[in-house]
């Protein structure tokens, strides 16, 4: 039998936009369209999809793709003067042909290296120079990485948030918990943004929910207790974590999601927003987030928070 290698390929996606599909020797692959340098597919070795993207999804240049993974900067949400999430999903960035060195085995072969440069017209919307590279890794595992390095090539210094918006594909959002928020203060922003302390024991989901948690762990851990699987969130530079679900009635109000649709996903960002990140001329910040899906075993309808927390 032939063996398996991992490739990465450049192809044609929905309405004829660039993407790159990575494949692991297992099997798992991932697809990032160029076109915001956004993941909108990850798959483990079964072919099983990962990450939700919305049926009604627009697929045209501006607007944004709903689902897989959007980079929002240099803002997050409405933390601004820019449009909603900044620019970065909204821009075809370009395939880096001589990134810096990463700190990724350098054994994986399924990654790619892109970057965005602001043109003069960006320069208009937002005043300063910069360079965002982005790695996307798949490890052998199936683990999906991404890593960001956004550089000032200015003069003077700029201050942005960040987050990457990850849709994760779930069975039913009402038999999904998050585990390693708990006890921790967000920042409500059904409720004008107002602060709160997370009460329950884990995160479950009954209503709309939109909260930013602040000085969260590295490691989250997103349990599907329907497909028996456990998404774990390992973060790194990014102290927030961001929990969104649109619940029905906005759902309904977006021309780009399903009616129903926000039973089957659930967004858990990691993010910088509480304190913005400044760069001086010159200087570098990284933010890295990987994720892993593990199958889970209950124990008495609870997993061991734990044991995938620090396992």
């Amino acid at each position: 039998m032939a063996e398996q290698r991992a490739s990465v390929e450049l192809c044609k996606g929905v309405n004829g936009l660039d993407k790159v599909v990575l494949k692991e020797v297992r099997g798992s692959s991932a697809e990032v369209y160029l076109y915001g340098a956004q993941v909108m597919s990850w798959k483990n070795d079964h072919g099983e999809e990962l990450l939700f993207v919305s049926s009604k999804a627009i697929f045209k240049p501006p607007k944004a793709i709903r689902g897989g993974i959007p980079i929002c900067f240099p803002q997050f949400g409405s933390h601004g003067s820019l449009e909603q999430h900044g620019f970065a999903r909204n821009k075809v960035w370009s395939i880096d042909t001589d990134p810096p060195p990463f700190p990724t085995n350098s054994s994986n072969k399924a990654f790619v290296d892109l970057i965005l440069k602001p043109t003069d017209d960006d320069y208009k919307i937002w005043p300063h120079w910069f360079e965002f590279r982005l790695r996307v890794a798949l490890g052998p595992g199936g683990d999906l990485m991404l890593t960001s390095r956004i550089r000032n090539t200015d003069s003077k210094p700029f201050t942005f948030t960040f987050a990457y918006h990850t849709y994760f594909s779930v069975s039913d959002i009402s038999e999904v918990r998050i585990e390693g928020l708990e006890t921790l203060d967000y920042f409500d922003s059904l409720r004008d943004k107002e602060r709160f302390t997370e009460q329950g024991d884990a995160i479950t989901f009954e209503s709309e929910v939109d909260k930013i948690y602040i000085s969260t762990p590295t490691k989250i851990a997103v349990l599907d207790h329907e497909k028996k699987r456990t998404f774990v969130f390992r973060k790194d530079g990014l102290p927030d974590a961001v929990v969104w679900n649109p619940w029905d009635r906005k759902a309904k109000a977006m021309p780009d999601f399903g009616d129903d649709e926000y039973k089957h996903m659930l967004c858990v960002e990691a993010a910088a927003v509480e304190k913005p990140i400044t760069l001086k001329p010159r200087e570098e910040w990284k933010g890295r987030q990987e994720l892993s899906a593990v199958p889970s075993s209950y124990c008495s309808g609870q997993l061991d928070p734990q044991r995938v927390l620090l396992g």
